[in-house]
């Protein structure tokens, strides 16, 4: 007769040792793939922390050629949530956007807009602020801005215009850019007396 060898039960205190090493390894395993999660969700919110700034600026400059020419004030649509012409453009205000090349020569701005509030801001290709300014701090309802290169400058001061003087004259190294000109809208019915002042701006030649 063969006697089959009966393995002792486990006592009480060793399954216990077992359950709890099976408690580790499994609670490890779930802090390790929490761990993996958070990292790698922190390095996808860096890259798109990067990536935001280059690719809305870039937008900025490409997307004015689609308003129409260069050296030349384009109005822009309304601003209507969630169909905006361009990020973050105010709903009070109207917009006009004309982008320039430096290479073509100097840039002469003019415009005389009856609003209690407008401003005009330039920016180059990666959307940073070349120089801004509204009708408070030039304590005027007209513009008048030469925009041109430190050597177109110098040319100029060889043989300068007689209202030179009256200009206000931006010197920069960046070629290419756009200016943004904004107008408050006190009134909706005011609304299309402002769009024609902003149309009839000029973005172009000097003299």
């Amino acid at each position: 007769m063969i006697l089959s060898r009966m393995s002792k039960p486990k006592s009480a205190l060793s399954r216990f040792a077992d359950l709890r090493r099976s408690r580790r390894s499994g609670s490890g395993n779930l802090i390790a793939g929490l761990l993996a999660v958070v990292s790698l969700a922190a390095i996808v919110h860096i890259l798109v922390v990067l990536t935001i700034p280059q690719n809305a600026t870039h937008s900025a400059y490409s997307n004015a050629a689609r308003f129409g020419p260069d050296r030349a004030f384009n109005l822009l649509p309304d601003v209507v949530p969630g169909a905006e012409p361009l990020p973050g453009l105010d709903p009070a205000m109207k917009h006009a956007l004309c982008r320039y090349q430096l290479d073509d020569g100097p840039v002469l701005f003019t415009a005389s807009i009856p609003v209690p509030f407008w401003s005009m801001g330039l920016f180059n290709t990666r959307g940073d602020t070349i120089y801004s300014l509204n009708n408070r701090t030039a304590g005027s309802e007209t513009l008048s801005m030469l925009v041109l290169t430190t050597e177109q400058l110098s040319i100029l001061r060889e043989n300068p215009p007689e209202n030179l003087d009256e200009l206000i004259v931006i010197e920069t190294e960046d070629t290419e850019g756009f200016a943004l000109l904004r107008a408050y809208v006190p009134h909706p019915s005011e609304a299309k007396l402002v769009g024609k002042a902003l149309q009839a701006a000029s973005c172009g030649a000097l003299g």
